[in-house]
């Protein structure tokens, strides 16, 4: 008895065993799953597209934005009128100090400058004539003429113009500038009186004619002086002197 697959192969043809097919129900989600494919997982509930949230955004960064602006603006407006509280209603109603003459400020366009410049940067009364101060203040101070005028005693009326009318008389027309400017103090005055009272007893015309009219040259420059020439200017000594000094050459 021999047995082998081989023989038993074709001597006995295997059974085949056929199974029925079965069939099952599948149930496909194809809503829920393109849905949860699409939505990324960072968008908000309320959000149905990455494109609401940056309308959104944009809405909101705009309301801010308008809110910044109208904060920025009363800021500003609150600090104008805390700075500007204490200037006057307009340019023209800052008052001017007693120093100053009020009709010759009309046509002053630097007051008129300081005026606008004040206003329009919110300046106090204060302030504004403190600016006035400061730039007077700056300025070359001249002599205090009534304290020269003290200077001189109760007598200084009469004095200065005693000085006044002898200057006017003996010296040159060129010359009157800067004696003016020497008379503009106390000790100006009492410096021509002294020139006045030698012209008196006489030593100041000893003293000046050894050295004026020496020449010929020096008498003819003294007779070009209105002293000599001009009947209204004419001065009595003053041609003594020219005659004296060609009487001295030519005798």
């Amino acid at each position: 008895m021999n047995e082998s697959l081989l023989g038993q192969s074709t001597s006995e043809p295997a059974a085949q065993t056929t199974t029925a097919p079965t069939t099952e129900p599948t149930v496909t989600l194809v809503s829920q799953t393109t849905d949860n494919s699409q939505r990324p997982e960072w968008l908000p509930e309320k959000y149905k597209s990455p494109e609401d949230l940056a309308k959104a955004y944009k809405e909101l960064e705009s309301k801010l934005g308008n809110r910044e602006d109208e904060y920025r603006s009363k800021i500003f407006e609150e600090l104008q009128a805390e700075a500007f509280k204490d200037r006057p209603a307009s340019s023209g109603e800052y008052e001017l100090p007693e120093f100053i003459n009020e009709e010759e400020s009309l046509s002053s366009d630097l007051l008129k400058w300081w005026a606008d410049h004040s206003f329009e940067n919110g300046y106090s009364q204060d302030e504004f004539a403190k600016g006035i101060e400061i730039y007077k203040n700056s300025m070359p101070q001249g002599p205090d003429l009534n304290a020269e005028r003290v200077k001189l005693g109760d007598s200084a009326n009469q004095r200065i113009d005693a000085a006044s009318m002898f200057a006017m008389k003996f010296f040159p027309e060129k010359t009157l500038p800067a004696i003016e400017r020497l008379c503009e103090s106390a000790e100006g005055i009492m410096a021509l009186e002294v020139i006045m009272e030698s012209m008196k007893d006489g030593s100041f015309a000893t003293q000046t004619n050894t050295s004026i009219g020496s020449s010929e040259a020096d008498l003819k420059e003294m007779m070009r002086d209105e002293r000599y020439w001009n009947a209204s200017k004419r001065d009595a000594d003053f041609v003594k002197k020219v005659d004296a000094g060609f009487k001295k050459i030519y005798g």
